[in-house]
């Protein structure tokens, strides 16, 4: 299977389930009503409460703006463009406040899959851990911030647009192969669901 790419210009925005804002869906998996893998990117604006999802692992990250403290359980945590990924519990009461003005944040949900979000500046290189159990799916993602990303996996290479996702299925036996990243700011996915 090769890459598939999509650019969050052509991805219409929804409501929040909450109502409180506004997200682009950029992938669903494996079904958009019954996900275990979801990608999206929020334009937060105001103040406010996350959307509560009991089951759920999410990782978030700041891709613009001055940044945020999120009130997960009444532990707050700053955020800012530069921050490592947050992960919390989507079931948790989660308050979001702004520090300077509105941000635009990705989010990668889990549901009944393991996994794992980082930002990577400059080169990165290594080999994808093995599937367990070994009939699982394993997914590779990588979300280009606002440079240009070359990402490498297996021999097959993809360059994504700034403001874009790629992602691919890995293919049973290809478990350990190869897999690098060139970029000056991106989001690396690692998924087994």
């Amino acid at each position: 299977m090769s890459w598939h790419t999509l650019h969050l210009a052509d991805v219409a925005p929804q409501a929040w389930k909450n109502g409180g804002g506004l997200t682009r869906e950029l992938l669903a998996w494996p079904a958009a009503d019954n996900w275990r893998i979801r990608l999206s990117v929020a334009d937060i604006t105001a103040d406010g409460p996350f959307s509560v999802f009991p089951g759920v692992e999410r990782w978030f990250a700041v891709l613009q703006g001055q940044g945020v403290c999120l009130s997960v359980d009444g532990a707050a945590t700053e955020l800012g463009a530069g921050s490592t990924p947050f992960t919390f519990d989507g079931a948790a009461q989660t308050d979001c406040k702004l520090l300077g003005g509105a941000t635009r944040d990705f989010n990668l949900m889990l549901r009944g899959a393991n996994g794992q979000l980082q930002r990577v500046k400059g080169h990165q290189e290594g080999r994808l851990k093995p599937r367990s159990p070994e009939n699982a799916s394993v997914f590779i993602a990588i979300y280009a911030i606002d440079s240009s990303t070359i990402v490498r996996f297996n021999n097959d290479t993809c360059t994504v647009s700034p403001g874009s996702l790629a992602w691919r299925l890995v293919p049973a036996g290809s478990d350990s192969a190869p897999y690098s990243v060139q970029t000056d700011n991106a989001l690396w996915m690692e998924i087994t669901a």
